[in-house]
């Protein structure tokens, strides 16, 4: 079939990456940062558009047939009635929206409500909170706001030369806040509700659809999220689950339905191939380790690793709570973080490095639980994030999660998640692939590591810490 391109937009850099459209192999690359410094909470997008044309520098997308576009999620880009962009995009987690998302959870009847609408509570970084605050604290420029598009809704847009008709994925429009993945349609009511007033909002297009052609003949697929992008270029499918671990983590599985969840614990988001993706959030992953290292003394997170490995599972009775931000999961916005067990024999620095570890861990097993309670299949768990190649983890993760846990080789799966969309439009466009089946490609290498015969000390760590964890907050956790 030829070759495509699929482009990420990040918080920090675009990434470009030219593929094989048949087995996935990436062919060549550009790499290109914003010219942006720091992550701000506002950024004029120009620059994704500045940084991606550095990026393709040099012919690197000579012969390219199509391209997909993957960006960050929860940037908001207002444009006005004639296409103008109001004020700079609305980025990244702003925690000035803190009071907006509490002051849209109360506006529309509370957190079930929410949950009920579009599957998800509002938070500080979604979309309709920026706009809510946009509202309060900007008055003239919600007033203006006459379009809304997200970070690669504007950039498909741009790519294709401004037409009149702007689209976005299920995907992406899942993250906004005011479309439901349950229903496939949008809440223009709620979008009122935040910004004051109507605003136009993309097309949402189908997985294998295509946003357009270029004037030059290049196709350009749907577009997605970071994330829906990253999954597809994975290739998880049924039964499998994402375990991301940055400063908080994430839990995220593959399913063939919307999770509704009145708890507003799971944030119900779709993929980019038809199927959903629950997620469950914690707020405290490597900072609960970097924490730990700190106290300790450590240089870095390998010392703490090389540190817990000198000791043995359960870390002779110690357990850390690690709630040291609050927490989501379980949903205690205001508690501290708690260490248990505390017996002389277990008060070293070798056992306080495992308890990191395994509080971390089970943390995030304790999210994985939500879904599972919601009758997901986990079969497999990706891990993800620098922390995962730590010893520490990869010793633990596997019996404390209790599945097969996969460790896919660094790589840019987003941009390649973008290609893989791309050679499906572009392969449904000349009638040589099903837009209902995207293409196969090859998967991601990885190292892969078996529960095998530590699955019952691992459940035994996990009794322990859920012990503590009932005992100091008594019914708070409820999958």
């Amino acid at each position: 079939m030829g070759i495509v391109a699929g482009l990420d937009s990040s918080p920090e850099f675009t990434r470009i990456v030219v593929c094989d459209t048949d087995t996935g192999a990436v062919l060549r690359q550009g790499y290109a940062p914003h010219p942006v410094e720091g992550r701000p909470s506002d950024v004029d997008p120009q620059a994704w558009l500045l940084s991606l044309g550095e990026a393709a520098g040099g012919g690197l997308l000579e012969g390219v047939q199509a391209i997909g576009v993957s960006a960050q999620q929860n940037a908001v880009v207002p444009l006005d009635a004639q296409g103008g962009t109001v004020r700079p995009a609305l980025v990244g987690g702003d925690k000035r929206a803190q009071v907006a998302a509490a002051d849209l959870v109360d506006a529309l009847g509370g957190r079930e409500a929410w949950a009920q609408a579009v599957g998800s509570v509002p938070q500080a970084a979604q979309p309709v909170t920026k706009l809510r605050w946009l509202a309060k604290t900007e008055p003239e420029n919600a007033q203006r706001t006459a379009v809304l598009l997200q970070a690669h809704d504007w950039l498909v847009w741009q790519l294709l030369g401004r037409p009149l008709r702007r689209t976005t994925d299920r995907g992406g429009a899942s993250g906004t806040g005011y479309w439901s993945a349950a229903t496939g349609a949008y809440r223009p009511d709620l979008v009122e509700l935040a910004l004051g007033h109507h605003a136009v909002l993309p097309e949402v297009i189908g997985p294998s659809e295509a946003a357009g052609t270029t004037p030059e003949g290049l196709l350009i697929s749907a577009g997605t999220g970071e994330t829906m992008a990253a999954a597809f270029g994975l290739g998880l499918g049924l039964g499998d689950v994402v375990v991301s671990l940055g400063a908080s983590g994430s839990v995220m599985a593959v399913h063939p339905e919307a999770l509704a969840d009145q708890s507003g614990m799971i944030t119900s988001l779709a993929d980019a191939t038809g199927m959903h993706l629950p997620v469950v959030t914690t707020l405290n992953a490597v900072r609960a380790l970097r924490g730990t290292a700190e106290l300790l003394g450590l240089p870095d997170l390998e010392s703490l690793s090389d540190l817990a490995m000198k000791s043995t599972p359960g870390a002779h009775g110690l357990v850390l709570l690690p709630y040291l931000e609050g927490e989501r999961t379980p949903n205690l916005p205001h508690t501290a973080g708690t260490l248990a067990g505390l017996r002389r024999e277990s008060m070293k620095p070798e056992h306080l490095a495992r308890a990191a570890f395994e509080g971390m861990l089970c943390g995030l097993a304790d999210a994985l639980d939500v879904l599972r309670g919601r009758g997901v299949e986990v079969r497999r768990i990706f891990l993800l994030g620098a922390a995962a190649e730590l010893p520490a983890v990869q010793a633990s993760a596997p019996s404390l999660f209790g599945a097969q846990v996969v460790v896919p080789q660094p790589a840019d799966y987003a941009a390649i998640g973008a290609a893989r969309q791309a050679a499906w439009a572009l392969g449904v466009s000349q009638g040589a692939l099903d837009p209902r089946t995207p293409p196969a490609w090859q998967g991601a290498a990885a190292q892969v590591l078996e529960p095998g015969e530590e699955l019952a000390v691992g459940q035994a760590v996990r009794q322990q810490f859920t012990a503590v964890r009932e005992q100091t907050h008594p019914g708070a956790f409820r999958p």
